[in-house]
């Protein structure tokens, strides 16, 4: 087998595991469970350092994905000031 090959397939796991963790954390945000979507906060952090360690993903944008994340769960979490 290739090694691109090889490469192409290892990254795509890499990519789907992120992308899962994502929508699950972004469907539990939309229901109002934060608590459990924080929870998924550390996974999420995992694998997008992982991706970026592995040259996947560029370092800004994994710190992109969690900055994000973590603010629509921070958000949804904290209660409305007026």
């Amino acid at each position: 087998m290739r090694q691109s090959l090889k490469r192409k397939s290892r990254n795509a796991v890499y990519k789907q595991k992120l992308r899962a963790l994502i929508k699950e954390a972004r469907a539990l945000a939309a229901q109002s469970k934060q608590t459990e979507a924080a929870k998924m906060i550390g996974a999420i952090y995992k694998a997008a350092d992982k991706a970026a360690k592995e040259s996947i993903l560029k370092k800004g944008t994994a710190d992109r994905i969690k900055s994000r994340l973590t603010l629509l769960i921070s958000k949804q979490k904290a209660p409305a000031a007026k």
